[in-house]
């Protein structure tokens, strides 16, 4: 290596990107199109202008434009807060007596506290340019929601989110960030729309889950004029936007000469995987490096290693377009566990196709197993980390403690999408001996898999 390596690697400003790169430029198999849930048919720019911005709609059908262009006003944003700092975890590497070397990104060094403000900023730029309103979300953990509503202050527009029951009760901290942003926040489903009473018809009592609470948002965005409905991952829009994290990555390992063995990010939507690993992903497409990927998901709601390769609804309320992707079934609730924003039942079409392809791996990881790691990280790291980004850091610490047996000496990189200062509930219940380590069984996935929809 040409240079000795800092504790910290950080980009100048001008060293920052000035592009988001869209992956599927270089994929030979594109991801399917998204399809019409009436007529089966891909669904038109026309069709989804409806739901979407119409900027955000090009970009979301657009499979052949490499690079965009980053507006002005959003890189002046992201100077907040960009570029974040690549950081070699040396106390990690001593803990684990590892001769790995690992590195994480960390994108939680921002009001948010985590990566979701890079489309969020986005979304709500392209939103204010088209002279909207205001717009509707879903939120799980709540780190979407709290990135929106703090992008929507920015642009002065209106912010309603639809937050999972469970998180509403578990997170109110980041209830209140949303609120102090302006955003107006209800628990989903709820009684305030339509498709939020039928659900709670059909599971009574239900915790909720992302797929209910897409349902009401698309559906408050549809019947209120003025506003457009956004979304913090699976889309092929939100994993342009979050390339901006592999970009910055790829680019200080270059800075110091290091090229990467393995990259890992945590994967419930795709949104930070897909960002994570989209320049070392598209040299492996175009021949031009190799790189063992890993996308680490919760074992409570495992789309990847147990869900089925098909088309299904993006939401439980059956009301969205039908995406191909690996998915457990749209009107999958996972057990109230404190795997956070990783809690949706399928995962981006991109990923999708890329895991189908046999590009890349994918793992799921108990829940207590996940926090051991979490706690280990936060002792020798200094940084308490969010229960999703602790995916990451849990097939991290397995992986160097793999190449302590075999003496390989890897660079290991993984995304450390955010914070966990606002998940203090789900650390409480760990060190209480609270937690548990609820999987589903073969019978519950089987009989959501019978109800995906028929299409040829």
């Amino acid at each position: 290596m040409s240079k000795e390596i800092p504790y910290k690697i950080y980009l100048e400003e001008n060293e920052m990107p000035k592009s988001w790169y869209n992956l599927r430029a270089d994929m030979k198999k594109k991801p399917a199109p998204l399809l019409n849930p009436g007529t089966h048919q891909p669904m038109t720019a026309e069709e989804l202008s409806v739901v979407f911005c119409d900027e955000l709609v090009k970009q979301e059908l657009d499979n052949d434009t490499r690079f965009y262009e980053i507006p002005e006003e959003i890189r002046n944003f992201y100077k907040m807060y960009r570029p974040a700092p690549l950081v070699r975890a040396y106390c990690l590497e001593k803990k684990l007596g590892t001769p790995a070397h690992i590195y994480y990104k960390f994108e939680g060094n921002n009001t948010s506290g985590s990566h979701k403000l890079n489309s969020a900023i986005a979304q709500a730029y392209y939103a204010k340019k088209q002279g909207l309103k205001g717009v509707t979300t879903e939120t799980g953990a709540g780190q979407w929601g709290t990135a929106l509503s703090m992008a929507c202050s920015y642009f002065d527009l209106d912010c309603k989110v639809f937050m999972v029951k469970v998180s509403y009760e578990q997170k109110p901290f980041r209830r209140e960030v949303m609120r102090t942003y302006g955003a107006s926040v209800t628990p989903s489903p709820s009684e305030t729309t339509e498709v939020g009473k039928k659900i709670l018809a059909e599971h009574p009592g239900t915790t909720g889950s992302l797929g209910c609470a897409i349902s009401e948002a698309v559906e408050v965005a549809v019947g209120t004029p003025g506003y457009r409905y956004v979304l913090g991952s699976v889309l092929n829009q939100v994993l342009l936007h979050q390339s901006v994290i592999g970009l910055e990555t790829k680019a200080a390992l270059d800075k110091y000469g290091i090229k990467a063995d393995v990259v890992i990010g945590c994967a419930g939507g795709g949104s930070n995987l897909g960002g994570l690993i989209a320049p070392f992903m598209g040299e492996k497409l175009r021949g031009e490096a190799d790189y063992r990927i890993i996308a680490v998901e919760p074992a409570s709601c495992p789309s990847l290693t147990r869900g089925v390769y098909a088309y299904d609804f993006c939401d439980t309320g059956m009301v969205c377009p039908l995406a191909k992707m690996y998915t457990l079934g749209s009107d999958f609730i996972p057990a109230p566990n404190h795997a956070g924003g990783l809690r949706y039942h399928g995962m981006s079409s991109i990923l999708s196709e890329l895991y189908d392809q046999g590009l890349m791996e994918a793992r799921s990881v108990k829940q207590t197993d996940v926090f051991e790691a979490a706690e280990m990280f936060a002792r020798v790291e200094g940084i308490l980390p969010a229960p999703e980004s602790s995916h990451a850091i849990r097939a991290a610490i397995d992986e160097a403690l793999k190449c302590k047996e075999t003496g390989e000496e890897k660079n290991i990189v993984f995304g450390l999408t955010g914070t966990g200062y606002f998940d203090m509930v789900a650390y409480e219940k760990f060190h209480d001996g609270k937690m548990d380590d609820y999987i589903p069984t073969d019978e519950e996935l089987a009989k959501f898999r019978a109800r995906l929809p028929k299409v040829d």
